[in-house]
């Protein structure tokens, strides 16, 4: 029994790599590399053609932020449609990085989380236009890979103007 666990357990691991670089986390390459200054993102999405900036605030200990890593944002699919059209960046919301707001304030994530994004849970995905604006946001986990892109391609399709996620939802079942 305990040889069977074994090569169970072996199998998932591979599994879980092939999504990932060797060496890499296989969530890694959902994020892009930042130096958290969020005005300087801003600019590079405009100059990129993106739809905006997504961010994912979230924390170590958060259940709900480790499920979506491993199995939302770890899939190959989302990866490459997410990054087509948002620059993505976590975002520690006890982290003491600093970091440069969308209105150019220095201060650390966990302020920036907690004072002017208010968070109180995680994991929450806030989605800004091109000027910084929070156009949208999620908080907890999605039930899986189809409405996570669906709320990507929620945002995308400037669905957000007019209605809630929530009959956006139900129109595109």
């Amino acid at each position: 029994m305990g040889r069977l666990l074994t090569i169970i357990a072996f199998s998932l691991g591979l599994a879980a790599a092939a999504h990932a670089a060797p060496g890499q986390n296989p969530y890694t390459h959902f994020f892009n590399d930042s130096f958290g200054n969020f005005q300087e993102e801003l600019e590079l999405a405009r100059d990129e053609g993106k739809k905006g900036i997504m961010l994912f605030f979230e924390m170590d200990e958060c259940p709900f932020c480790h499920w979506m890593k491993q199995n939302v944002l770890n899939q190959p699919e989302v990866q490459a449609w997410f990054r087509e059209h948002f620059l993505l960046f976590p975002v520690d919301v006890e982290g003491d990085v600093e970091v440069t707001t969308f209105d150019g304030e220095t201060m650390p994530m966990k302020d920036f989380a907690f004072k002017v994004n208010r968070v109180r849970a995680t994991p929450v995905f806030a989605f800004y236009d091109l000027d910084g604006h929070q156009i949208h946001r999620y908080t907890g986990k999605t039930s899986g890979i189809d409405e996570f892109m669906l709320m990507g391609k929620y945002i995308s399709e400037g669905a957000y103007k007019e209605m809630r996620f929530t009959n956006y939802k139900r129109q595109n079942r």
